[in-house]
């Protein structure tokens, strides 16, 4: 049995997958750890309140203390409705976010697995689904064909399989092994 944490406050969640991007969960959870010590509760007007720089002090990239506080501002100025995005289809939220300055697919879909709770989303983006499908199902590599394929097959729960590949990445079942190639030194 897999458990996750729900961030049901879409800015939070939003704000902690753009934290998440690219570094290792350990570094993830010990900037947001810090954010919220600091801050208490993540809002725009929190977040808006802060400049660059004190965001920067938390563990954050120049980068993405941008876009941060670019999505607190529109959010504040009323240009972007968060909760517009409850009512939208999943295909039409992962085009929506990416209007965001730092808000790519892959942030967009953790922002529906770990926030709006939707239950059929597989991100093609991450990494460590990839490796657990690799691991699981002993291909060297998973292409957009086979990615699709197993999609499919877990199609309208793809999101619990998510957290099962993930699982499965960390080190869940020590008998499975990654057959990626092996990059060349």
């Amino acid at each position: 049995m897999i458990e996750r944490t729900v961030n049901p406050d879409l800015f939070s969640a939003l704000v902690n997958a753009i934290i998440g991007q690219q570094i290792s969960t350990k570094a993830h959870q010990t900037v947001w750890q810090r954010m919220k010590n600091e801050l208490g509760e993540i809002t725009p007007d929190t977040v808006d309140s802060l400049s660059p720089e004190e965001l920067q002090k938390f563990g954050i990239t120049f980068k993405k203390a941008g876009y941060i506080k670019s999505v607190a501002r529109k959010i504040k100025s009323q240009e972007f409705d968060m909760d517009a995005l409850h009512s939208m289809p999943d295909g039409e939220i992962c085009s929506r976010l990416s209007e965001l300055r730092g808000i790519g697919v892959w942030t967009a879909e953790m922002l529906m697995i770990f926030s709006m709770q939707r239950p059929n989303v597989l991100s093609y983006g991450d990494l460590a689904i990839l490796r657990g499908m690799r691991m699981v199902y002993r291909h060297r590599k998973i292409d957009r064909t086979k990615f699709n394929k197993y999609w499919k097959r877990f199609t309208p729960y793809a999101s619990v399989a998510s957290l099962y590949f993930w699982a499965v990445a960390g080190g869940a079942i020590e008998e499975l092994k990654d057959y990626a190639p092996k990059k060349k030194k």
